[in-house]
């Protein structure tokens, strides 16, 4: 299998070009969500250059088998998750205005299963409260996906911002980000 190495300078650029791209939609985070372990570093540049605060979230479906981190606080401010009462009765809703926005970035889509991973935990965390058309208000509006390197082949179609991009079906490769190269 090919194997294609990234170095420092390249992920730097593939950063900026995510930025590019958020600032051509005028769409700003009010946080990043840089998933553990690929997307720490670029989710961190992209914090850093928009000057808005980062989180983080482990979803590990293959280094460490299935070791997720369901975040629901993260879910409800995508949600606009309020709690109101009414008549003596809590009632939960969702409100548009009270929506985060949300950036969320990992180096690369490679599978799908990750990314779709999260969608189905957050529907998953809101689901007594959530009809399924407000998701489809929420993902690509107030949440939205960002990776370095997207694969086409993946089954999750849902990427909002993509620096590169490659078909491991047409063509096999394993793309080296250089946190994996650094011994």
């Amino acid at each position: 299998m090919k194997k294609v190495h990234l170095d420092w300078n390249r992920v730097q650029s593939l950063t900026q070009e995510i930025c590019r791209q958020m600032a051509c939609d005028q769409w700003r985070p009010d946080y990043v969500v840089g998933l553990t372990r690929g997307g720490l570093t670029p989710a961190v540049m992209i914090s850093q250059y928009l000057q808005v605060p980062m989180h983080t979230l482990k979803v590990s479906l293959r280094d460490a088998a299935g070791d997720c981190e369901s975040n629901l606080w993260m879910a409800e401010e995508a949600f606009g998750y309020v709690q109101a009462e009414d008549r003596g009765e809590t009632v939960v809703h969702s409100s548009e205005s009270m929506r985060k926005k949300i950036l969320i970035v990992d180096d690369i889509n490679d599978s799908g299963a990750t990314m779709a991973w999260i969608k189905d935990d957050w529907e998953a965390s809101c689901a007594g409260i959530a009809a399924p058309d407000i998701w489809q208000q929420v993902w690509g509006n107030t949440v939205r996906f960002a990776v370095l390197v997207n694969n086409e082949a993946s089954h999750f179609r849902d990427i909002n911002y993509q620096a590169m991009s490659v078909n491991k079906n047409d063509e096999p490769q394993w793309i080296e980000f250089p946190w994996e190269q650094w011994w």
